[in-house]
Protein backbone atom coordinates (compact mmCIF):
# COMPACT_ATOMS: atom_id res chain seq x y z
CA UNK A 1 0.00 0.00 0.00
CA UNK A 2 0.76 3.63 -0.63
CA UNK A 3 3.90 3.02 -3.19
CA UNK A 4 3.23 2.85 -6.99
CA UNK A 5 2.44 -0.95 -8.25
CA UNK A 6 5.69 -1.30 -10.20
CA UNK A 7 7.80 -1.16 -7.11
CA UNK A 8 6.65 -4.34 -5.07
CA UNK A 9 6.51 -6.24 -8.80
CA UNK A 10 10.07 -5.54 -9.02
CA UNK A 11 11.19 -6.68 -5.88
CA UNK A 12 9.04 -10.22 -6.45
CA UNK A 13 10.47 -10.01 -9.80
CA UNK A 14 14.16 -10.20 -8.40
CA UNK A 15 12.26 -13.38 -5.65
CA UNK A 16 9.96 -15.44 -8.27
CA UNK A 17 11.51 -14.79 -11.69
CA UNK A 18 9.64 -14.03 -14.76
CA UNK A 19 6.12 -15.01 -14.92
CA UNK A 20 4.54 -15.47 -11.57
CA UNK A 21 0.87 -15.19 -10.01
CA UNK A 22 -0.14 -12.85 -7.80
CA UNK A 23 -2.99 -13.32 -5.74
CA UNK A 24 -5.88 -10.70 -3.77
CA UNK A 25 -8.59 -13.25 -2.81
CA UNK A 26 -10.71 -14.66 -5.49
CA UNK A 27 -8.65 -12.26 -7.55
CA UNK A 28 -5.14 -12.78 -9.22
CA UNK A 29 -2.61 -11.24 -12.02
CA UNK A 30 -0.14 -12.89 -13.65
CA UNK A 31 2.83 -11.05 -14.07
CA UNK A 32 5.31 -11.16 -16.79
CA UNK A 33 8.66 -9.79 -17.41
CA UNK A 34 10.02 -12.17 -19.70
CA UNK A 35 10.64 -10.75 -24.03
CA UNK A 36 9.78 -13.46 -25.32
CA UNK A 37 6.32 -14.01 -23.62
CA UNK A 38 5.96 -10.39 -23.51
CA UNK A 39 6.30 -10.94 -27.74
CA UNK A 40 3.72 -13.65 -27.74
CA UNK A 41 0.96 -11.41 -25.43
CA UNK A 42 1.61 -8.22 -27.25
CA UNK A 43 2.42 -9.71 -31.04
CA UNK A 44 2.63 -13.04 -32.06
CA UNK A 45 -1.00 -14.19 -30.46
CA UNK A 46 -2.16 -10.75 -29.60
CA UNK A 47 -5.87 -11.43 -31.09
CA UNK A 48 -6.39 -13.76 -27.90
CA UNK A 49 -5.96 -10.61 -25.48
CA UNK A 50 -8.16 -7.89 -24.41
CA UNK A 51 -7.08 -5.07 -22.93
CA UNK A 52 -8.90 -5.83 -20.26
CA UNK A 53 -9.11 -3.62 -16.92
CA UNK A 54 -7.56 -0.06 -18.51
CA UNK A 55 -10.50 -0.37 -20.67
CA UNK A 56 -12.88 -0.91 -18.05
CA UNK A 57 -11.03 1.86 -16.07
CA UNK A 58 -10.91 4.05 -19.06
CA UNK A 59 -14.17 3.88 -20.51
CA UNK A 60 -15.87 6.74 -18.70
CA UNK A 61 -13.49 9.47 -20.38
CA UNK A 62 -12.12 7.53 -23.66
CA UNK A 63 -14.43 4.77 -23.99
CA UNK A 64 -13.55 3.19 -27.70
CA UNK A 65 -10.57 5.50 -28.21
CA UNK A 66 -7.38 4.43 -29.16
CA UNK A 67 -5.55 3.18 -26.03
CA UNK A 68 -8.96 1.45 -24.58
CA UNK A 69 -10.01 -0.22 -27.58
CA UNK A 70 -10.49 -3.76 -28.56
CA UNK A 71 -9.34 -5.95 -31.82
CA UNK A 72 -11.13 -4.42 -34.89
CA UNK A 73 -12.14 -1.38 -33.64
CA UNK A 74 -8.60 -0.55 -32.82
CA UNK A 75 -7.50 -1.93 -36.03
CA UNK A 76 -10.26 -0.10 -37.80
CA UNK A 77 -9.29 3.44 -35.83
CA UNK A 78 -5.22 2.47 -35.93
CA UNK A 79 -5.64 2.62 -39.87
CA UNK A 80 -7.75 5.85 -39.77
CA UNK A 81 -5.61 7.95 -37.39
CA UNK A 82 -1.84 7.00 -38.09
CA UNK A 83 -2.24 8.11 -41.75
CA UNK A 84 -2.75 11.84 -40.24
CA UNK A 85 1.00 11.59 -38.92
CA UNK A 86 2.79 12.35 -42.29
CA UNK A 87 5.92 14.48 -43.05
CA UNK A 88 4.02 17.35 -43.60
CA UNK A 89 2.50 17.13 -40.54
CA UNK A 90 5.27 16.14 -38.77
CA UNK A 91 7.27 19.22 -40.01
CA UNK A 92 4.77 22.05 -39.55
CA UNK A 93 4.24 20.61 -35.90
CA UNK A 94 7.99 20.89 -35.19
CA UNK A 95 7.55 24.85 -35.12
CA UNK A 96 4.86 24.62 -32.79
CA UNK A 97 6.83 22.28 -30.31
CA UNK A 98 9.62 25.40 -30.62
CA UNK A 99 7.01 27.77 -29.91
CA UNK A 100 5.15 25.82 -26.77
CA UNK A 101 9.12 24.99 -25.66
CA UNK A 102 10.15 28.33 -25.88
CA UNK A 103 7.03 29.78 -23.89
CA UNK A 104 7.86 27.32 -21.04
CA UNK A 105 11.45 28.09 -20.78
CA UNK A 106 10.66 31.77 -20.51
CA UNK A 107 8.34 31.17 -17.85
CA UNK A 108 11.06 28.74 -15.44
CA UNK A 109 13.31 31.95 -16.65
CA UNK A 110 11.16 34.17 -15.55
CA UNK A 111 10.80 32.53 -12.30
CA UNK A 112 14.59 32.02 -11.64
CA UNK A 113 15.04 35.68 -11.61
CA UNK A 114 12.26 36.34 -9.24
CA UNK A 115 14.23 33.41 -7.21
CA UNK A 116 10.78 31.29 -7.25
CA UNK A 117 10.34 27.75 -7.52
CA UNK A 118 8.48 25.73 -10.34
CA UNK A 119 6.63 22.40 -10.18
CA UNK A 120 8.35 21.14 -12.86
CA UNK A 121 5.91 18.18 -13.61
CA UNK A 122 3.18 21.12 -13.84
CA UNK A 123 4.91 23.24 -16.26
CA UNK A 124 5.24 20.18 -17.86
CA UNK A 125 1.88 19.16 -18.35
CA UNK A 126 0.79 22.29 -19.37
CA UNK A 127 3.44 22.72 -21.84
CA UNK A 128 2.17 19.43 -23.69
CA UNK A 129 -1.46 20.29 -23.47
CA UNK A 130 -0.96 23.17 -25.05
CA UNK A 131 0.98 21.49 -28.21
CA UNK A 132 -1.45 18.91 -28.21
CA UNK A 133 -4.64 21.00 -27.64
CA UNK A 134 -2.77 22.55 -31.13
CA UNK A 135 -1.41 19.79 -32.94
CA UNK A 136 -4.70 17.64 -32.42
CA UNK A 137 -7.78 19.71 -32.92
CA UNK A 138 -6.30 23.48 -33.29
CA UNK A 139 -7.54 24.73 -29.84
CA UNK A 140 -5.16 26.85 -27.95
CA UNK A 141 -5.33 26.01 -23.85
CA UNK A 142 -2.54 28.62 -23.37
CA UNK A 143 -2.48 26.84 -20.38
CA UNK A 144 1.02 28.13 -19.37
CA UNK A 145 -0.77 31.39 -18.99
CA UNK A 146 -4.37 30.88 -18.30
CA UNK A 147 -6.44 28.49 -16.42
CA UNK A 148 -9.57 28.12 -17.88
CA UNK A 149 -12.73 25.72 -16.89
CA UNK A 150 -11.71 23.15 -20.23
CA UNK A 151 -7.89 22.59 -18.61
CA UNK A 152 -9.28 21.83 -15.06
CA UNK A 153 -11.77 19.88 -16.64
CA UNK A 154 -9.18 17.89 -17.98
CA UNK A 155 -7.34 17.41 -14.91
CA UNK A 156 -10.17 16.62 -13.12
CA UNK A 157 -10.99 13.49 -15.71
CA UNK A 158 -7.57 12.17 -15.47
CA UNK A 159 -7.15 12.15 -11.81
CA UNK A 160 -10.34 10.19 -11.99
CA UNK A 161 -8.98 7.69 -13.98
CA UNK A 162 -5.71 7.66 -12.22
CA UNK A 163 -7.86 6.85 -8.65
CA UNK A 164 -10.24 4.40 -10.60
CA UNK A 165 -7.21 2.36 -11.52
CA UNK A 166 -5.99 2.03 -8.00
CA UNK A 167 -9.50 1.37 -6.30
CA UNK A 168 -9.91 -1.72 -5.09
CA UNK A 169 -13.85 -1.46 -5.51
CA UNK A 170 -15.58 0.33 -8.62
CA UNK A 171 -18.24 2.27 -6.41
CA UNK A 172 -18.70 4.75 -9.40
CA UNK A 173 -20.55 1.37 -11.00
CA UNK A 174 -23.22 1.60 -8.58
CA UNK A 175 -26.70 3.01 -9.17
CA UNK A 176 -26.86 7.01 -8.68
CA UNK A 177 -23.40 7.32 -8.17
CA UNK A 178 -23.02 10.43 -10.30
CA UNK A 179 -25.50 12.04 -8.66
CA UNK A 180 -24.53 10.94 -4.85
CA UNK A 181 -21.13 10.97 -4.39
CA UNK A 182 -19.08 14.34 -4.66
CA UNK A 183 -16.31 13.45 -6.50
CA UNK A 184 -17.99 11.52 -9.28
CA UNK A 185 -20.21 14.71 -9.69
CA UNK A 186 -17.30 16.54 -10.42
CA UNK A 187 -15.70 14.10 -12.93
CA UNK A 188 -19.49 14.09 -14.55
CA UNK A 189 -19.50 17.72 -14.77
CA UNK A 190 -15.81 17.95 -16.42
CA UNK A 191 -16.33 15.13 -18.65
CA UNK A 192 -19.78 17.46 -20.04
CA UNK A 193 -17.38 20.26 -20.09
CA UNK A 194 -14.98 18.45 -22.33
CA UNK A 195 -17.50 16.97 -24.07
CA UNK A 196 -18.92 20.17 -25.10
CA UNK A 197 -15.77 21.84 -26.20
CA UNK A 198 -14.97 18.92 -28.31
CA UNK A 199 -18.15 18.48 -30.12
CA UNK A 200 -18.02 22.42 -31.23
CA UNK A 201 -14.49 22.08 -32.38
CA UNK A 202 -15.67 18.85 -34.83
CA UNK A 203 -18.68 20.92 -35.95
CA UNK A 204 -16.74 24.42 -36.50
CA UNK A 205 -13.98 21.82 -38.21
CA UNK A 206 -16.94 20.40 -40.79
CA UNK A 207 -17.66 23.36 -41.61
CA UNK A 208 -14.56 24.74 -42.73
CA UNK A 209 -13.56 21.01 -44.37
CA UNK A 210 -17.29 21.66 -46.31
CA UNK A 211 -16.18 24.90 -47.46
CA UNK A 212 -12.55 23.69 -48.98
CA UNK A 213 -12.10 23.58 -52.64
CA UNK A 214 -9.37 21.26 -52.22
CA UNK A 215 -8.28 17.89 -53.74
CA UNK A 216 -7.36 15.25 -50.64
CA UNK A 217 -4.03 13.24 -50.96
CA UNK A 218 -2.60 11.06 -48.49
CA UNK A 219 -0.15 14.35 -47.59
CA UNK A 220 -3.01 16.62 -47.13
CA UNK A 221 -2.49 19.30 -44.80
CA UNK A 222 -4.60 22.62 -44.43
CA UNK A 223 -2.43 25.40 -43.18
CA UNK A 224 -4.90 27.32 -40.97
CA UNK A 225 -5.36 24.15 -39.39
CA UNK A 226 -3.21 21.61 -39.64
CA UNK A 227 -4.62 19.17 -36.86
CA UNK A 228 -5.24 15.50 -36.49
CA UNK A 229 -9.04 16.47 -36.63
CA UNK A 230 -9.07 18.52 -39.78
CA UNK A 231 -6.96 15.63 -41.98
CA UNK A 232 -9.50 12.88 -40.23
CA UNK A 233 -12.34 14.97 -41.47
CA UNK A 234 -11.35 16.04 -45.15
CA UNK A 235 -9.83 12.22 -45.80
CA UNK A 236 -13.92 11.80 -45.06
CA UNK A 237 -13.25 9.35 -42.35
CA UNK A 238 -16.70 7.75 -41.75
CA UNK A 239 -17.14 7.49 -38.17
CA UNK A 240 -19.25 9.31 -35.55
CA UNK A 241 -18.89 11.81 -33.91
CA UNK A 242 -18.82 9.90 -30.01
CA UNK A 243 -16.08 7.50 -31.96
CA UNK A 244 -14.10 10.85 -33.14
CA UNK A 245 -14.42 12.54 -29.86
CA UNK A 246 -13.08 9.25 -27.90
CA UNK A 247 -10.20 9.67 -30.33
CA UNK A 248 -9.56 12.76 -29.53
CA UNK A 249 -9.98 12.45 -25.84
CA UNK A 250 -7.55 9.76 -25.79
CA UNK A 251 -4.70 11.41 -27.94
CA UNK A 252 -5.61 14.72 -24.91
CA UNK A 253 -5.37 12.41 -22.24
CA UNK A 254 -3.11 10.04 -22.60
CA UNK A 255 -0.83 12.01 -25.15
CA UNK A 256 -0.03 15.02 -22.46
CA UNK A 257 -0.15 13.10 -19.14
CA UNK A 258 3.39 10.31 -20.83
CA UNK A 259 4.56 13.51 -22.03
CA UNK A 260 4.77 15.46 -19.60
CA UNK A 261 6.43 12.60 -17.28
CA UNK A 262 9.01 11.76 -19.54
CA UNK A 263 9.93 15.29 -19.83
CA UNK A 264 10.31 15.08 -16.23
CA UNK A 265 12.10 12.22 -15.17
CA UNK A 266 14.70 13.11 -18.43
CA UNK A 267 15.32 16.71 -16.53
CA UNK A 268 15.54 14.62 -13.46
CA UNK A 269 18.00 12.54 -14.07
CA UNK A 270 19.99 15.52 -15.96
CA UNK A 271 20.09 17.23 -13.08
CA UNK A 272 21.66 14.23 -10.90
CA UNK A 273 23.98 13.30 -13.77
CA UNK A 274 25.91 17.47 -14.57
CA UNK A 275 28.54 15.99 -16.63
CA UNK A 276 25.91 14.80 -19.00
CA UNK A 277 23.95 17.72 -19.18
CA UNK A 278 27.00 19.44 -19.80
CA UNK A 279 27.13 17.56 -23.10
CA UNK A 280 23.79 17.74 -24.06
CA UNK A 281 23.97 21.51 -23.68
CA UNK A 282 27.04 21.65 -25.75
CA UNK A 283 25.34 19.42 -28.38
CA UNK A 284 22.06 21.54 -28.68
CA UNK A 285 24.60 25.01 -28.82
CA UNK A 286 26.62 23.57 -32.35
CA UNK A 287 23.35 22.72 -33.58
CA UNK A 288 20.87 24.64 -32.78
CA UNK A 289 22.34 27.95 -31.39
CA UNK A 290 19.27 30.62 -30.54
CA UNK A 291 17.09 29.33 -33.31
CA UNK A 292 14.31 27.08 -33.44
CA UNK A 293 14.93 23.56 -34.24
CA UNK A 294 14.23 21.94 -36.95
CA UNK A 295 13.12 18.28 -38.64
CA UNK A 296 16.87 18.58 -40.02
CA UNK A 297 18.64 18.84 -36.61
CA UNK A 298 17.18 15.99 -35.12
CA UNK A 299 19.96 13.63 -36.97
CA UNK A 300 22.57 16.09 -35.47
CA UNK A 301 21.01 16.19 -31.90
CA UNK A 302 22.07 12.43 -31.42
CA UNK A 303 22.85 12.96 -27.80
CA UNK A 304 19.66 14.30 -26.84
CA UNK A 305 17.79 11.70 -28.55
CA UNK A 306 20.07 8.96 -26.64
CA UNK A 307 19.27 10.61 -23.42
CA UNK A 308 15.13 10.44 -24.06
CA UNK A 309 16.04 6.81 -25.34
CA UNK A 310 17.76 6.22 -21.95
CA UNK A 311 15.31 8.34 -19.41
CA UNK A 312 12.67 6.08 -20.85
CA UNK A 313 14.38 2.80 -20.34
CA UNK A 314 14.79 3.67 -16.51
CA UNK A 315 11.10 5.94 -15.93
CA UNK A 316 8.85 3.67 -19.23
CA UNK A 317 5.69 5.67 -19.84
CA UNK A 318 3.53 4.02 -18.82
CA UNK A 319 5.57 0.77 -16.55
CA UNK A 320 2.64 -1.36 -16.45
CA UNK A 321 0.85 -3.00 -19.64
CA UNK A 322 -2.41 -4.52 -19.43
CA UNK A 323 -4.17 -7.39 -20.88
CA UNK A 324 -6.74 -9.94 -20.39
CA UNK A 325 -7.08 -13.30 -21.94
CA UNK A 326 -10.03 -13.93 -24.18
CA UNK A 327 -9.56 -17.25 -25.58
CA UNK A 328 -10.12 -20.02 -23.57
CA UNK A 329 -6.47 -20.77 -22.76
CA UNK A 330 -2.82 -19.95 -23.25
CA UNK A 331 0.80 -21.15 -22.68
CA UNK A 332 3.25 -18.63 -21.38
CA UNK A 333 6.32 -20.70 -21.42
CA UNK A 334 5.72 -23.57 -18.87
CA UNK A 335 2.41 -22.19 -17.50
CA UNK A 336 -1.50 -22.29 -19.02
CA UNK A 337 -3.26 -18.81 -18.59
CA UNK A 338 -7.22 -19.45 -18.50
CA UNK A 339 -9.73 -17.29 -20.06
CA UNK A 340 -10.30 -14.23 -18.11
CA UNK A 341 -7.36 -13.97 -16.31
CA UNK A 342 -5.43 -10.43 -16.59
CA UNK A 343 -2.04 -10.23 -17.32
CA UNK A 344 0.22 -6.90 -15.86
CA UNK A 345 3.41 -6.56 -18.64
CA UNK A 346 6.13 -5.23 -16.40
CA UNK A 347 7.93 -2.93 -18.43
CA UNK A 348 9.86 -1.69 -15.44
CA UNK A 349 10.97 -5.08 -14.76
CA UNK A 350 11.91 -5.40 -18.49
CA UNK A 351 14.08 -2.44 -18.34
CA UNK A 352 15.86 -2.50 -15.08
CA UNK A 353 16.17 -6.80 -15.02
CA UNK A 354 19.96 -7.43 -14.55
CA UNK A 355 19.77 -10.67 -16.28
CA UNK A 356 18.98 -7.77 -19.72
CA UNK A 357 21.09 -5.00 -19.08
CA UNK A 358 24.22 -4.34 -17.66
CA UNK A 359 24.05 -1.84 -14.75
CA UNK A 360 20.55 -1.82 -14.83
CA UNK A 361 19.60 1.19 -12.66
CA UNK A 362 22.53 3.06 -14.04
CA UNK A 363 21.62 6.24 -16.59
CA UNK A 364 24.27 5.47 -19.28
CA UNK A 365 22.59 7.19 -22.02
CA UNK A 366 25.87 7.69 -24.80
CA UNK A 367 27.62 4.35 -23.96
CA UNK A 368 24.70 2.17 -23.37
CA UNK A 369 23.56 3.68 -27.06
CA UNK A 370 26.18 4.80 -29.37
CA UNK A 371 25.72 7.51 -32.11
CA UNK A 372 25.76 4.32 -34.72
CA UNK A 373 23.10 2.26 -33.12
CA UNK A 374 19.83 2.21 -34.70
CA UNK A 375 17.01 4.05 -32.96
CA UNK A 376 16.14 1.53 -30.29
CA UNK A 377 12.86 0.05 -30.42
CA UNK A 378 11.15 -3.25 -29.37
CA UNK A 379 12.50 -5.14 -32.82
CA UNK A 380 16.16 -4.24 -32.53
CA UNK A 381 15.83 -4.55 -28.90
CA UNK A 382 14.37 -8.18 -28.83
CA UNK A 383 11.19 -6.90 -26.81
CA UNK A 384 13.60 -6.08 -23.60
CA UNK A 385 12.82 -2.36 -24.25
CA UNK A 386 9.46 -1.07 -25.12
CA UNK A 387 8.25 2.22 -23.57
CA UNK A 388 5.60 2.84 -25.59
CA UNK A 389 4.54 -0.94 -25.97
CA UNK A 390 4.59 -2.67 -28.87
Amino acid sequence: MGQPVFVPLYKLFLVYGNCFRLSFGPKSFVIVSDPELVKHILVTNAKAYSKGILTEILDFVMGNGLIPANGEIWRRRRKSVVPSLHKKYIAAMISLFGDCSDRASNAVGDAAKKGEYIEMEEMFSKMALDVIGKAVFNYDFDSLSTDSPVIRAVYTALREAEHRSLALIPYWNLPFATELIPRQRRCKAALEVINVTLDGLIERCKQMVEDEDVEFDPEYLNEVDPSILHFLLASGDEVSSKQLRDDLMTLLIAGHETTAAVLTWTFYLLAEHPHIQRELQEEIDRVVGDRQPTMADLKELWKCTRVINESMRLYPQPPVLIRRLIDDEDQLGPYTIKKGEDIFISVWNLHRSPRLWEAPESFQPFDRWSKDDPHPNEYNQDYRYLPFGA
